[in-house]
């Protein structure tokens, strides 16, 4: 079986471009909730949820029949061609959870960065204006619109020429970094004095937690201040939730930890769909309507399978309370690693909401170190951040109580074999 494993590699190295990263080197065979299975029969613990995308965990029953269901009717017609009222009636479950300003409307897509992009080209048709603020550290996607707005130039951007113009970076304020929020403020005025007018600019747009950048916190003070500049100036603000929504963070979305501030608009991805591909943009039905009829949509964009798994997710997530899930397992999780950082030095931060939970230790070798560990003892965990120093917790919030036990177990061997290494650790 293994050398199935080794000859699937060879396979995958010969017809797949070395662009495409691959973290695990074994192949998924089935995956239930918390748990895959590789093709050898290995059981692992799934602290990554193919990136924040199953809050609901692996194939949730009622995800399941209920994308079942629609298989039995029809599987796609394009929405923008002949209509179907389970596209209609979840924009508008959407629109009655999101925390933006009524009346307000939603549009579905297909990915997370089509979401972004379409956010964009909204705020540019209700504006008129073309530029876009984004900050350091950001994650938008991989498109070239929404790659230009991310905040990170490695792995993302490099090799691959000019981005749009019109994409403004303003500092993210990090307390362990040093980035204060008035540091965050005074770059984007700086930004409005020597790159862009005020009066020129369409959009600002943030996560509210950031993902890849290392699950940094937006903190009240700057919500409430970018909200009050975007007024000043006629700008709006964006919120981009494709990472944070549908409850990881404690909350439906993530904006509503933030209650003395509503977004213009809001982006949603990932675990909307509870692993079928589906994303959105909800907001002020003024803006939404901007657009010209043909301006928006996409020829999968709310597709039947995914809208139906979408309305289930909701389902899920209010019947199975995973918004009060998400801050138990999270207060936990932060309580184990607090304890680590009264015995380990190397540990820098520990941040999140909920349980967007991460850790950020000094070097990214010694992250390495963590996951390697992790990954012997069968539990995928993920890193991100600017330098690629901080440990990221994706587990579904669906997790048997035991099993994530046995994962922080494992996550507390695994900074001790850190510490087994530390004279062969940088500073």
């Amino acid at each position: 079986m293994a050398q199935q494993d080794s000859v699937m590699n060879v396979r995958k190295l010969a017809a797949t471009p070395r662009g495409v990263g691959v973290m695990c080197q074994w192949f998924v065979e089935r995956a239930e909730n918390a748990t895959l299975w590789d093709t050898q029969g290995n059981e692992y613990i799934d602290f990554a949820g193919g990136i924040a995308v199953l809050n609901t965990g692996h194939r949730h029953p009622k995800i399941i029949a209920a994308v079942t269901e629609q298989l039995g009717k029809f599987t796609h017609t394009a929405y923008q061609v002949v209509p179907y009222e389970s596209y209609v009636s979840l924009v508008e479950r959407i629109i009655e959870r999101a925390p933006v300003a009524s009346p307000a409307k939603a549009a579905l897509f297909t990915t997370g960065a089509e979401a972004v992009e379409n956010a964009v080209k909204i705020a540019r048709a209700a504006t008129k204006r073309h530029g876009v603020i984004t900050f350091g550290g950001a994650f938008h996607g991989r498109t070239f619109m929404t790659m230009a707005m991310t905040g990170k130039t490695a792995p993302y951007k490099r090799d691959f020429g000019v981005m749009p113009s019109g994409v403004f970076h303003a500092r993210y304020p990090v307390a362990v970094n040093g980035i204060s929020v008035d540091d965050a403020i005074e770059s984007l005025e700086d930004i409005f004095s020597t790159d862009i007018a005020a009066h020129d600019v369409a959009a600002i747009v943030l996560e509210p937690v950031q993902g890849e950048g290392g699950f940094n916190v937006a903190p009240q003070e700057l919500m409430i201040r970018l909200r009050q500049i975007c007024d000043q100036h006629g700008i709006l603000l964006i919120a981009d939730e494709v990472q944070t929504g549908f409850a990881r963070t404690g909350k439906l979305f993530a904006m509503e930890h933030y209650p003395d501030v509503k977004a213009d608009l809001i982006t949603m991805a990932k675990s909307l769909g509870g692993g079928f591909p589906i994303s959105g943009v909800v907001g002020r039905a003024d803006l939404m309507d901007a657009p010209n009829p043909g301006g928006l949509g996409g020829t999968y964009a709310g597709n039947p399978l995914a809208v139906a798994a979408a309305h289930a997710v909701i389902d899920v997530i209010e019947e199975e309370k995973l918004c009060d899930r998400a801050n138990k397992l999270g207060a936990h999780l932060i309580n184990v690693l607090e304890d680590l950082r009264d015995t380990h030095s190397f540990i820098r931060d520990i941040r999140g909401l909920g349980s967007m939970i991460a850790i950020e230790l000094n070097t990214a070798e010694q992250v390495k170190v963590v996951q390697e560990y992790a990954m012997s003892k069968k539990l995928v965990l993920l890193s991100c951040g600017k330098k690629a120093n901080v440990i990221r917790f994706l587990y579904p919030l669906t997790i048997p109580d035991a099993q994530f036990q046995n994962a922080l177990e494992i996550i507390k061997e695994g900074f001790a074999a850190i510490a087994t290494k530390k004279e062969d650790m940088p500073a």
